[in-house]
């Protein structure tokens, strides 16, 4: 099935503004600086406790841009699906927030 939007990409897509893209990228960008700064403090041999607070502020980052991202997903891509009659995204949902847990 193709978008009204583009006409090409499958309903299992989601069309998001280049603002959108930035700002995830930019977030991304910054989790991977963080993921390669951990790296760089175990080849330096550093403290375990060192370690394990930058583990803990990455995985923060990871989990709060997820609930950035679904937040966006259930006020668009959910509702639209809903107000088109597809109710059966809720099922979707739910086995994505199982997965999320």
């Amino acid at each position: 099935m193709n978008c009204k939007e583009c006409g090409k990409c499958s309903n299992k897509s989601t069309h998001r503004t280049q603002e959108e893209k930035n700002k995830i990228t930019k977030r991304l960008n910054v989790i991977e600086g963080q993921v390669r700064g951990i790296n760089q403090m175990v080849l330096d041999d550093r403290y375990c406790d060192d370690i394990l607070i930058q583990i803990a502020a990455v995985t923060k980052s990871l989990q709060t841009l997820g609930n950035s991202i679904l937040e966006s997903h259930m006020r668009n891509c959910v509702v639209r699906d809903i107000k088109s009659g597809n109710t059966d995204i809720i099922n979707d949902v739910m086995q994505l927030v199982k997965k999320l847990q």
